[in-house]
């Protein structure tokens, strides 16, 4: 499979009476693409920001981010089985907007939405505050239930992305980088002398919007799968997630997944990457070892030698993480787990809510219990009320001058398991 990818790179976005792209520039119609978001009946009205990097704005409480994306040739269109047909994807041309974000924001859930600031000490823990954030303010219409309103927000944040980029179909893009996936046996001919890796991608699905999706389907009704890197980059993996913000894996981590683009770039050099294995975090025992059970069998019959596991959310989950560790050691696969910790505030508490022995080699992107002191920002996208009640907020943490107190757990994608962020892991 080959997939082209264009990078459009944004350095800022205004309002305009049409949307296209102009010396780097994106210009939004504001009133087009609201009436596009309006065709859902589940949406009663729809206003926009724009956060620039560096600005002093806070933006919370935040669903998810996405990053715009939209097929110019090949099968399919990107995020399929939400604003597109169900259809393969993973091959032809997509074309990105490199340095621009889509930020869904709203009240829904609370306790497990997140924050991202544009300026200030925060801004050093996530790489949205260096974007060009668009930012779809959703409202409801009366009455609907938290589990369809975090639906509506979700579309209406693909719908946003997908618009967005496609204003770059016709434009020649700043950089290209095309990305080949070679069928399995056809790897092993080629490449006998390289080890064979794996990436076991766990993917949150334990319920109660602790979901992901995948080609549109709930993550919670899927075996372990086989699929091709390179449908990863076209969206087919949809966050429907509210676990912590710091570990929440946001739609935008998945399209720039860097274990998976990292593994694609040395493909053919010094690994054989035979394919990523998706496979989900369960909130039940029996469901766990099934997973874990179908991994291993899944990475033996098509010879894995080594494996990278990354993990989404923790506590529970860590129990997936270990089964899936634990089996392919036993197997003779050797296992690279990635992870973060909730270590304390002091840093000695236990990282993590279970072990095994087979897990001796290990990374953390940090601490999540680690304190931060935030100044005021002059401007607030969504509402601060949530701040005390957000995952890493507590009682007494946002002060009369506006400035707060927060765990790092509280900023958005600070701690990304996928080692996305400033506390990070590289593949040597």
């Amino acid at each position: 499979m080959k997939l082209e990818v264009g990078k459009v790179k944004i350095k800022d976005a205004q309002f305009a009476e049409k949307t296209y792209i102009e010396n780097n520039v994106l210009y939004i119609s504001k009133q087009e693409l609201r009436q596009y978001l309006l065709e859902d009946n589940n949406i009663k009205d729809v206003d926009f920001e724009i956060a620039r990097p560096g600005e002093s704005v806070r933006i919370v409480p935040i669903k998810d981010i996405v990053q715009p994306i939209y097929k110019v040739s090949g099968p399919g269109q990107v995020f399929p089985g939400w604003i597109s047909d169900v259809d393969s994807v993973g091959e032809g041309v997509t074309h990105l907007l490199e340095g621009c974000a889509v930020v869904t924001c709203g009240k829904m859930v609370n306790f497990q939405e997140g924050i991202i600031d544009m300026s200030g000490p925060a801004a050093e823990y996530n790489s949205f505050s260096k974007m060009v954030n668009v930012v779809p303010l959703i409202t409801p219409i009366d009455g609907l239930g938290k589990h369809p309103h975090e639906e509506t927000v979700r579309v209406a944040g693909l719908k946003t992305a997908y618009y967005l980029a496609k204003a770059s179909k016709d434009i020649q893009p700043d950089e290209v980088e095309v990305f080949n996936y070679d069928p399995i046996n056809e790897g092993a001919k080629l490449y006998t002398e390289l080890p064979r890796v794996a990436y076991v991608y766990m993917i949150q699905s334990q319920g109660l919007m602790h979901d992901n999706y995948i080609y549109g389907l709930d993550a919670k009704g899927i075996l372990p799968t086989l699929i091709s890197p390179t449908e990863v980059i076209d969206g087919i993996i949809v966050s429907g997630n509210c676990a912590a913000p710091c570990h929440k894996n946001a739609t935008i981590h998945h399209i720039n997944n860097p274990v998976i683009l990292d593994l694609m770039r040395r493909h053919g050099k010094d690994v054989n990457f035979v394919g990523v294995i998706i496979t989900n975090e369960h909130a039940m025992l029996a469901n766990k070892k099934r997973g874990a059970f179908f991994t291993n069998k899944l990475a033996k019959l098509i010879g894995v030698e080594g494996a990278i596991i990354t993990e989404e959310g923790g506590g529970n989950p860590e129990t997936d993480l270990m089964l899936n560790c634990k089996l392919l050691e036993k197997s003779n696969i050797k296992t690279v787990l990635i992870t973060d910790e909730y270590a304390g505030r002091d840093g000695r508490s236990q990282g993590l809510a279970d072990v095994t022995v087979e897990a001796d080699a290990v990374v953390t992107n940090g601490n999540g219990n680690m304190l931060l002191d935030l100044p005021a920002m002059d401007k607030v996208i969504g509402s601060l009320e949530s701040v005390e009640i957000l995952t890493g907020g507590f009682s007494g943490g946002m002060h009369e001058d506006g400035s707060i107190t927060v765990e790092l757990a509280a900023i958005m994608g600070s701690l990304c398991e996928l080692g996305y962020e400033k506390l990070t892991t590289k593949l040597k």
